[in-house]
């Protein structure tokens, strides 16, 4: 269960009926990690490929990895009412009853921590600790371009917002991805929970970012908004290949064992 095959999954059905790919390596015995990827990403691709699960294992966890709904093995749901904040916290719930875990750490990147806040103010002693890689305050997503990257989609528009494009090549570059269903989801998240000096969770957080990360700063006035945050620079990554650190890997896996 330490190499980097990838592990076969197992469909959870979520409250609203979309089926959600879950991932289960290393002892049931041992504390429980819930890693969560970021936008356009996977289970497989964000923690299993880059060694999350391997190192994990080998500390001591027990690891639940889940797709998020329009990612990966998952249902892809191409309405925006599908993408709601409340949902993606739904599923989190929803994994952990059916794994029957009533206490575990959460590690989850960009998107994937997004929602760990939300699920860390909502779900009380059920996250005890938290790790939140490539989190700025407020919403990221507003600049994105919903017309534009439709228009795109449907008809080979050339998208010129930088932001747009950049998430939509992104979204290409995972085989498997469904471009629609992942515009869907920006549109969704709009204007929704969002994380913030007043609505800190107040479990154990370790923030981390890339030094080469624009939101770098953002990250690091978020953590010293948290009651009990802390921080962590990625030394030499941006948003897109901080994942892939291993000092950021070891520097998680040394506050979730604390």
């Amino acid at each position: 269960m330490l190499h980097r095959t990838a592990p076969e999954h197992r469909f959870v059905p979520s409250l609203d009926g979309v089926q959600l790919a879950t991932y289960e390596l290393g002892d049931p015995e041992n504390p429980t990690v819930f890693v969560v990827h970021g936008f356009a990403s996977s289970a497989i691709a964000n923690w299993h490929a880059t060694g999350w699960t391997r190192d994990l294992t080998r500390a001591g966890f027990h690891v639940i990895g889940i797709d998020q709904r329009g990612h990966g093995a998952s249902d892809k749901p191409h309405s925006p009412d599908a993408y709601t904040m409340e949902l993606l916290v739904g599923d989190v719930e929803a994994v952990l009853d059916a794994y029957l875990l009533t206490e575990v750490r959460y590690v989850g990147y960009s998107l994937g921590a997004r929602v760990g806040w939300q699920a860390a103010r909502e779900m009380g002693g059920r996250i005890t600790h938290a790790v939140l890689g490539g989190i700025p305050d407020g919403d990221p997503l507003k600049r994105f371009q919903i017309a534009d990257a439709r228009a795109h989609l449907e008809h080979g528009t050339e998208v010129t917002d930088r932001l747009t494009g950049i998430f939509l090549e992104m979204a290409k570059a995972q085989p498997g991805n469904d471009l629609a269903a992942l515009v869907a989801l920006v549109e969704g998240m709009r204007g929704g929970p969002q994380p913030g000096p007043t609505n800190a969770p107040t479990q154990p957080v370790l923030f981390a970012t890339g030094s080469e990360d624009s939101i770098l700063d953002a990250s690091r006035a978020l953590a010293e908004a948290t009651p009990n945050g802390g921080f962590f620079e990625i030394p030499g990554r941006n948003h897109f290949n901080a994942p892939t650190s291993r000092p950021f890997r070891e520097a998680a896996i040394e506050f979730l064992k604390a």
